[in-house]
């Protein structure tokens, strides 16, 4: 049976910093759902009503088209362990770029990667449970790197003007690009 409640607990923060991947939907009143999973060491709590996530360069940036023109956001976990659990946040997010008011107070709760495009920060408006029965058990080998090396190897200059030329999502919304390529150290 769902739980609903509004704001995380220490057991809900507990079972996420456990999890090595999250899954993220957003849309707009017209155009495509976008879902996305994401892995790497990336999510942070940043108090039982805020979290927030270290978004890299890759094939389109939907998230933050949708953000930027709606604003809607559901996270969900799944623990692929014991005890069976889905856990999903739903709130009210906003794209925060290198070049943007704040940036530097979110960047300390992370560690930054080649490749770095954005951080993604999410008023929590609510959190559900639910039972996760249908769940499979699964075990975490490790992270795929090829995301994270492709960033490395890359061109700071051609990286950066790369991205200047992402400025709209596959439904045409307009997309605010980073001005800046981050190396990680």
């Amino acid at each position: 049976m769902a739980e609903f409640f509004d704001r995380l607990d220490d057991k809900h923060i507990a079972m996420l910093e456990k999890q090595p991947v999250f899954f993220i939907a957003t849309a707009t009143p017209i155009g495509r759902i976008n879902l996305s999973p994401k892995g790497y060491d990336a999510f942070r709590v940043l108090s039982p009503r805020r979290v927030a996530y270290l978004d890299l360069g890759g094939s389109g940036n939907e998230t933050h088209a949708h953000l930027a023109a709606d604003g809607r956001v559901t996270i969900m976990f799944c623990n692929f362990e014991r005890p069976a659990l889905i856990l999903r946040i739903y709130g009210r997010g906003v794209p925060v770029l290198p070049q943007d008011a704040g940036w530097a107070e979110l960047a300390e709760h992370f560690h930054l990667m080649s490749g770095t495009r954005q951080i993604f920060v999410i008023d929590v408006e609510s959190v559900q449970t639910s039972c996760g029965w249908g769940v499979p058990f699964m075990a975490f080998e490790r992270e795929r790197d090829t995301l994270r090396k492709a960033h490395a190897q890359s061109d700071p200059a051609e990286w950066t003007a790369k991205m200047a030329t992402r400025i709209a999502s596959i439904d045409g919304l307009p997309v605010r690009p980073t001005d800046r390529y981050i190396a990680s150290d």
